[in-house]
C-alpha cells in the first residue's frame, strides 16, 4: 500500500481572485514535479478531524505554466466547496500527484473543427486548450488545419470567469471563434450578446458555422442536463456518438435514485 507522501502533494494557494459570489480561482504551487494534458482533471483534497474530503477539478492552466489553475464553485451545503471557499491565499491543500481524464482535445480523428459547449465552471478544460494551443500557435507547434468554436453560457454575464481572456484570445487567434450566451438577461439588463441556454442555440451555431459529424467533434462541459439535452441534439443532427465528449460536473439527485 503506497504511503500519504507517494500519493499526495501539500499544494499552496499562491492567489486567489473572486469573480463574483460563490465563483472564484485559485493557483497552486502544486508542491513537486506535476504532469498533465490539457483537459485532465487535478484531485484537491482538505483534512478534517473526521477525515480527508476530496473532489475532482478540471485544470484551466496550460502544462506549459508553472502553477495550477482552478475555477470553483460554491455549493451550499456540500461538503468541500465551503471549506476551499474559506481558503485564502497561503492555505495548503492536499493534491494528488497524479492527473487524470480523458476530456483532452481530439487531435486523432482527423476532425477539423471542434465544438466547446460548456456552462459557468465547465469552461475550465477549455480554457487548458485554448491556453496550450495559443503558445503553440506562437511557437509554430500549432496543429494545422484546426478551429475551436466555444459556446459559454452563464445566467448572468458576471458568472463568465474567463470572458475577457476568451475574447482577447479569439480576437488575436484565427482559428477560435467565441460566443457567449446568457440565459437570464432579464437579470442582466446591461448584456448585449447572445441569450439563451445553450441547449437553445446549438442549432443555430452549428448552421451558421456549417459544422457536421463528419469533420466536427463536440465536447460537452458543466452542467449535467445541458450536456443531456445538449448531446441529443447533436446526435439528432448526425454527430456520432464516437465524436461526441463529456465532462459531467456532478450527478443529479434524480439519477442517483434510480
Amino acid at each position: 500500500m503506497r504511503s500519504a507522501e507517494e500519493k499526495f502533494y501539500r499544494a499552496r494557494i499562491t492567489h486567489r481572485d473572486e469573480f463574483s459570489a460563490g465563483l472564484w480561482k485559485i493557483r497552486l504551487d502544486p508542491g513537486g514535479p506535476y504532469d498533465f494534458a490539457a483537459g485532465q482533471f487535478a484531485t484537491l483534497g482538505v483534512q478534517t478531524p473526521e477525515k480527508l474530503i476530496e473532489r475532482a477539478y478540471s485544470i484551466v492552466s496550460s502544462p506549459y505554466e508553472p502553477e495550477l489553475e482552478l475555477f470553483i464553485e460554491l455549493v451550499p451545503g456540500g461538503e468541500l466547496t465551503p471549506l476551499l471557499h474559506a481558503l485564502r491565499s497561503g492555505a495548503e491543500v492536499s493534491l494528488r500527484k497524479i492527473a487524470k481524464g480523458r476530456f483532452t482535445l481530439d487531435l486523432k480523428s482527423g476532425h477539423k473543427n471542434h465544438l466547446l459547449l460548456s456552462t459557468v465552471t465547465g469552461v475550465a478544460p477549455y480554457m487548458a486548450y485554448l491556453r496550450t494551443l495559443y503558445k503553440d500557435s506562437t511557437e509554430n507547434r500549432f496543429p494545422a488545419d484546426v478551429h475551436l468554436y466555444l459556446v459559454n453560457a452563464a445566467s448572468r454575464s458576471w458568472e463568465f470567469g474567463y470572458h475577457e481572456e476568451i475574447a482577447e484570445l479569439a480576437s488575436k487567434a484565427p482559428w477560435l471563434t467565441y460566443v457567449p450566451t446568457v440565459s437570464r438577461p432579464y437579470e442582466d439588463t446591461e448584456w448585449r450578446g447572445e441569450t439563451g441556454r445553450v441547449e437553445d442555440i446549438i442549432r443555430k451555431y452549428t448552421d451558421r458555422w456549417e459544422l457536421s459529424g463528419s469533420d466536427t467533434t463536440g465536447y460537452l462541459c458543466g452542467h449535467p442536463q445541458m450536456i443531456e439535452l445538449g448531446k441529443g441534439i447533436l446526435l439528432r443532427r448526425g454527430f456520432p456518438k464516437q465524436s461526441l465528449k463529456e465532462e459531467v460536473y456532478w450527478i443529479p439527485p434524480k439519477t442517483l435514485r434510480r
